[in-house]
Parts: C-alpha cells; structure tokens; sequence
C-alpha cells in the first residue's frame, strides 16, 4: 500500500486554483510591500465576504505570525490574553505572543470538550485584581476555532463568550487556521461567526486548506489595524512581493473555494470517522471537522505505521489523524481497510 497522509492538513499539496492564481500574478510588475492592485483588490474582497465595509485585511506568512501580531494589537505589554488551556497559541507558538507583546502573559482556562464556556469565563475573570498594578490585566479573550482538538464554538457560543468579555473591557480574538473547517460544518456566514459574533480580529488561516505559506488577519477594530500597519512590518511580515499572498487570498475567498475544500476534507473524516467507530475504534472526542484522536494501542500503531498510515502519535495510546482537501475516497477506503487488518489481527 502507497503511505496515506494523515499527519496533518499542513502535510497537503497546494490546491491547484491557488497555483493558478500565484501563475496569474507572475506577470509584468507591481509596486512591493503591498502598495499593488491585487491587495488592494483583497481588501474589497475581504470586505465583501465578511459584509463588512470597515474591514482591514493584513497579509502574512505565517499562522503563529497572524497569531502573535493580531493579539499584540489588542493587548499591551501589562495585559494578558485568555484562552483555553488546551490553545495552540498557549502551548505550540513559542511564546511568540509574548514576545512580540513586550512581555504580554498567556492564561489558561479550563473547560470541557476543549473550549472555554461562560462559567469558566466568569470565574476567571472574577478571580482578577482588577487595578492591581502587581498583576497582568486581562485584555484579550481567544478562541481557538475550530479547537487543537477538533471541537467547535457555535455562533451563539462565541457571541455569548463575547458579550462577557467585552463586559469586562476585553477585546476578542478568534485563531482561526481552520476556521473554514469550522463554518463549513456549522454552515454560517463569516460575518455570523465573527463580527456579529462580537469578534474584533480574527486570524484568518489559509495554508491548512490549500494555501502557499499564506495568511491574513482580518480586523474589525480601527485602532488595531492602526496599529498592524506598525506591528507587521517591525516583525518582517510586511513581504517585498505581497501581491502572490495576496493573488493566493483572493483565490481562497472567491467562489467559496475556501468552503468547498474545507466541506470535502470535513466530509473525508466524517467517512473516515464511521468506519473506525464501526471497528471499535474509541475517540478521544467526536471530531466536529476534519481532526481525529483516537485511542489506538502502541502495538497496533506500529504496525499502522509499518503498513503505511502517516499519522502522528500524541501521547501513549493515543493517535490523530488529519484529512485535508486533497484526500481521497480510495485513501479513506485504504485506511479502513488496513486499521480492520491491523486491529483483527490485534485481537
């Protein structure tokens, strides 16, 4: 059997409507550092697909970049930033928010199925000395969207954690490198998942579903975009040839292209999901979009590896398989078929 890709949507080949369009824009020149048609052409696009005439829209390379610079933005050196203890932006950047803040502090908030509910929301909050300078100031709620662990927010659930944020003078942030993923099971608009939500800048991620090294943090606070026009290019993210980040953007948000590739590889792990549930396969969580944890003995995963499964391994006994829009039915067909060999033969 040929090695099937399950590591990670990251591991995934570029969707070819995004190479044609890096193809389109290699011709003749363009003004550099986003001074070009095409960006400007994105923030139109932007503003249209997230029916918002205010929106800004600042291109990066990197998810941990459009991470550290969209909460930096909205949070001093003094404040903190709330997320979920499980966030990837707590635990898998490198304390880049910190870094690129002047010292901005990460907290952590527990809560079931990977997500921070109102409950644990309030008690955070209530447990702050609010004034006391000894003490960071809670300045940002994040929400991880979908979760590191393949979990959703509803809308009602972001607006409701919004509404309690913004309460208490925080500011909200959605990373949202899958957040594609996320809509296409919910089946919301972006504006209902974010501004309307209450969200004032989202992390918007490209590269996870068919994208070149290429992301976006999309503002709906004027002082933060203000403040990104600084931010971006102090840290280097402020590309000479922006107009093939941008051309890839546009591409991803036209036509619901970024829709339909995050629905297919949503749909894969809902096949994938199936099978192994019929197989007696246990999960950590149901998968809402396209992540799976699934309890698999090391023994078996050995073997899964040995026959061609690339996936990663999280802890002892414990896998995640990942589609991506480039999956296909024969993949998901073929790893049926091996965990059934594997675990019958465990049995």
């Amino acid at each position: 059997m040929a090695e099937i890709e399950l590591r990670s949507d990251n591991a995934a080949a570029v969707a070819p409507e995004i190479l044609e369009a890096v193809a389109a824009a290699n011709a003749g020149s363009a003004l550099a550092y986003g001074d070009d048609a095409v960006t400007a052409r994105l923030e139109e696009v932007v503003r249209d697909v997230f029916e918002q005439p205010a929106a800004r829209v600042f291109p990066v390379t990197s998810g941990t970049a459009a991470n550290a610079l969209a909460l930096t933005s909205i949070c001093p050196p003094w404040g903190a930033v709330l997320c979920h203890e499980s966030a990837h932006i707590l635990n898998s950047e490198g304390g880049a928010t910190s870094m690129l803040g002047g010292g901005a502090v990460m907290r952590g908030v527990s809560g079931h199925s990977h997500r921070v509910h109102p409950d644990g929301l309030e008690t955070a909050l209530g447990a702050v000395r609010w004034g006391d300078p000894h003490h960071s100031q809670p300045a940002v709620l994040s929400l991880t969207q979908p979760t590191d662990m393949g979990t959703i927010y509803t809308v009602d659930e972001v607006s409701a954690l919004a509404d309690i944020a913004h309460g208490r003078g925080l500011r909200v942030h959605i990373d949202g490198a899958r957040i594609a993923n996320a809509m296409a099971r919910l089946g919301c608009s972006p504006a209902e998942i974010t501004w309307q939500a209450g969200v004032d800048v989202v992390s918007l991620g490209a590269t996870k579903n068919g994208a070149l090294s290429a992301e976006a943090i999309v503002v709906f606070d004027e002082d933060a975009a203000d403040q990104l026009v600084y931010r971006t290019k102090r840290s280097g993210h402020v590309t000479s040839k922006m107009r093939f980040q941008s051309a890839q953007l546009i591409a991803y948000l036209t036509d619901d292209l970024w829709l339909r590739l995050a629905g297919h590889s949503n749909r894969q792990m809902e096949r994938l999901a199936t099978g192994l549930l019929d197989a007696g396969v246990e999960f950590l969580n149901p998968p809402d979009v396209n992540m799976l944890f699934a309890r698999v003995p090391d023994g078996a995963a050995t073997r899964l590896e040995a026959a061609g499964l690339l996936f990663y391994r999280i802890g002892p006994g414990v896998i995640r398989l990942v589609t991506s829009w480039q999956t296909t039915d024969d993949d998901i067909d073929q790893t049926l078929e091996c965990f059934a060999s594997v675990l019958g033969h465990s049995a």
